[in-house]
């Protein structure tokens, strides 16, 4: 980081209207105003480079403020752009809560092609079109199944890019069948949100795999620091190290699942993304998510969280017939709501917690 300079850092609202917002964001970018933070940052001033700070915590709980210049975040809002053919005028909606990078990408990319975006939440009964939007797959579940206002806004895009925790393919499947134009993106805070979409890097970024099969990804988008903890913030050779595993296939990034979703059950490997993704194709109308808590007998015995009308019987059937005895779950418990890690991430931890375990 540039530390010639020190630059002071104002939070970014997220009560503010969306024109505020965009006339602060843009005044960050150019230099002419303070710098933002958005979500949970203590930081007062940063160095003269940095344009907006993101707090962030991840399943340790542990804030990070990530902080970008305006190089990175003006580079990712150009590639997402000239992927999906944003061009001048073109007219994006806003879903996503203004404490998170997804949520104030969609305000720069708007920036970039001359307009505002609508701001969903504070909008009338009748949602307006636009032409492009960024949910997460809970919003795609709740529009398929339950919300027929959101539903018809998603249809009415050109693109829906949807990003922030891993997309069922069936959830996809049936999005497409209604008319929904999807575009599954992958990315962490640190690279300004999603920076590949449907597998391929957007401009300027480069993805590998590592021996141990982990996703690692660099680029013009990439974060400058961590403001808080910074000895945290490490490249090597530029690359940033995911947390997420993966593969290649004909060019394209397949992201299999988190490192740390994987459990050990009975001495067998258990994926709590596959379990997930098993059972999004036999119900495809519930929320399910997999979590382990430790257990005497099976070292980390697997439960399943589920919101809507279930058969728990029927569950457990359907899991140890499709993936062996090892994936009969033993507990399944009904909620109102998952708890969210940030957006769309489930928090296996705090499932962990709310059914009595530690």
């Amino acid at each position: 980081m540039d530390m010639s300079s020190q630059r002071e850092l104002h939070r970014g609202s997220p009560t503010r209207a969306i024109s505020q917002l965009a006339v602060e964001i843009t005044a960050a970018l150019d230099g002419s105003g303070p710098a933002l933070s958005f979500g949970q940052v203590r930081s007062k001033a940063v160095a003269g480079d940095i344009a907006i700070v993101i707090g962030t915590s991840g399943s340790s709980g542990l804030v990070k403020e990530v902080a970008f210049t305006r190089k990175a975040l003006i580079a990712s809002a150009q590639a997402s752009n000239a992927f999906i053919a944003a061009h001048r005028g073109a007219q994006f909606s806003l879903l996503l809560p203004l404490t998170h990078i997804a949520a104030v990408n969609v305000i720069i990319r708007s920036i970039e092609v001359g307009t505002l975006p609508v701001d969903l939440p504070n909008s009338s009964a009748q949602y307006p079109d636009a032409d492009f939007t960024s949910i997460v797959p809970t919003q795609l579940f709740r529009a398929l199944n339950s919300d027929a206002r959101l539903l018809r806004h998603l249809q009415s895009a050109q693109a829906v890019l949807v990003g922030g925790a891993a997309l069922a393919p069936s959830l996809r499947t049936q999005a497409e069948s209604v008319g929904i134009h999807l575009i599954e993106t992958y990315g962490m805070t640190e690279t300004c949100g999603g920076c590949i979409y449907d597998g391929q890097g957007l401009n300027g970024v480069e993805f590998a795999i590592t021996d141990n099969g982990v996703i690692k990804l660099r680029g013009t988008v990439m974060a400058t620091a961590y403001l808080n903890p910074p000895h945290q913030f490490e490249l090597n050779d530029g690359w940033f190290m995911t947390k997420d595993l993966g593969e290649i296939t004909n060019g394209k990034l397949h992201v299999l699942g988190r490192v740390d979703d994987v459990i050990i059950s009975g001495g067998e490997n258990l994926s709590l993304t596959s379990i997930e993704a098993t059972l999004a194709v036999r119900f495809p109308e519930l929320e399910c998510a997999a979590f382990a808590v430790d257990d005497l007998q099976w070292g980390q015995a697997l439960h399943i969280a589920v919101v809507g009308d279930v058969n728990e019987t029927e569950i457990s059937h359907y899991l140890e017939a499709a993936l062996g005895q090892i994936a009969k779950p033993k507990g399944i418990h009904l909620l109102q709501s998952l708890p969210l890690l940030g957006i769309g991430k489930v928090d296996r931890l705090a499932l962990a917690r709310m059914v009595g375990y530690e």
